[in-house]
This record gives C-alpha cells, sequence and structure tokens, in this order.
C-alpha cells in the first residue's frame, strides 16, 4: 500500500547495492587491521564502514546536485545494513530504532569530519578521529590508515559519479 501511495519514499533494494557492496570490501581488507591496528571487532569493523562511506559521500556531494540519489541510496544500504546486523545480534524492535539512528548519526558526524579533513588536508587527525574515535594508535599505524584513507579518496576523486553510483571504482 505505501509503495502505491508513496513510490518515491519506497526505494528500490537494488539502488545503491553496488556501490554499498564495494564500500563493504574495501572495509574488510586486511591492511586496516594488520599494519592500521585496527580492533577486528564489531565496534571496529563499524568504524571502518562508516568511514569509508563517509569518504564516499563526500565524493557524491562534491559535485554538488549531479546525483543526490547515489547518496540517499548509500544511506538506504547502509540503514538496512545496520538493522539487519543488529537483529542478528539479537537486538529489539523498540532498542533496534535508537541503536540504528545512532549509527546514522555516526556516519553523518563522519561525512562532516571528511569534508572539513578534505578541505583542510588534515588527513592524520581525520583518520585518527574517524577509524580510531579519537583513541591513541601507533604512529604507524595511523600513518598508514592516513596514507590509506587518503589514497583512498584519490581513487574516489578520480571516479565520475555514474561509474561510483554502479561501484565501479578503479
Amino acid at each position: 500500500m505505501l509503495r502505491f501511495l508513496f513510490p518515491r519514499l519506497t526505494a528500490d533494494p537494488a539502488r545503491g547495492a553496488e556501490l554499498f557492496r564495494w564500500v563493504v570490501g574495501q572495509t574488510r581488507a586486511p591492511h586496516w587491521y594488520v599494519a592500521g591496528g585496527m580492533a577486528d571487532t564489531v565496534d571496529g569493523r563499524f568504524a571502518m564502514l562508516a568511514t569509508i562511506a563517509a569518504l564516499v559521500m563526500v565524493r557524491i556531494e562534491r559535485d554538488g546536485d549531479s546525483d543526490p540519489e547515489t547518496a540517499a541510496a548509500l544511506t538506504e544500504r547502509f540503514v538496512e545494513a545496520m538493522t539487519a546486523e543488529h537483529r542478528e545480534m539479537g537486538l529489539g524492535d523498540p532498542k533496534l530504532g535508537r541503536t540504528v539512528r545512532k549509527l546514522v548519526g555516526a556516519l553523518a558526524r563522519r561525512v562532516e569530519l571528511w569534508r572539513l579533513a578534505i578541505a583542510r588536508d588534515g588527513w592524520v587527525e581525520a583518520a585518527r578521529n574517524s577509524a580510531y574515535g579519537g583513541q591513541e594508535r601507533s604512529a604507524d599505524a595511523l600513518a598508514h590508515t592516513a596514507a590509506a584513507l587518503r589514497d583512498l579518496w584519490l581513487r574516489l576523486d578520480a571516479t565520475p559519479v555514474d561509474a561510483l553510483a554502479g561501484g565501479r571504482i578503479e
């Protein structure tokens, strides 16, 4: 019924799926957890997922209004994934909504952080705050993560939005 009444408010589940799969694939790269010292925990994996998704969103925004649906689709897939994962961990409906809203808020804070970091070339501090939650890491781990995120940004920046929307990032 809602799909009939509000067709634009009920997203196509396939929209943004390839891009979200690409983001998840980047999140799973072992170098984040080995050389970058990221904790291989639910929180550590979430931090990497939100960090990489935020970089992608900043890249999409950079082209202005050329494709606002791509950022919306990525956010929708993020919400679906967080909802499914937390249900799987046993979270019930009353608490699930609050938890997912907090996670989306964490993503939004990272988007703002990366907007500023990219504009000011502040990769190290942004990596510390986005990936590690401001916690100290070894200088080598932090340098690795900051450099890897900057390299990832350069790849995203060189990718046309239509290829980005399809999850085709070189």
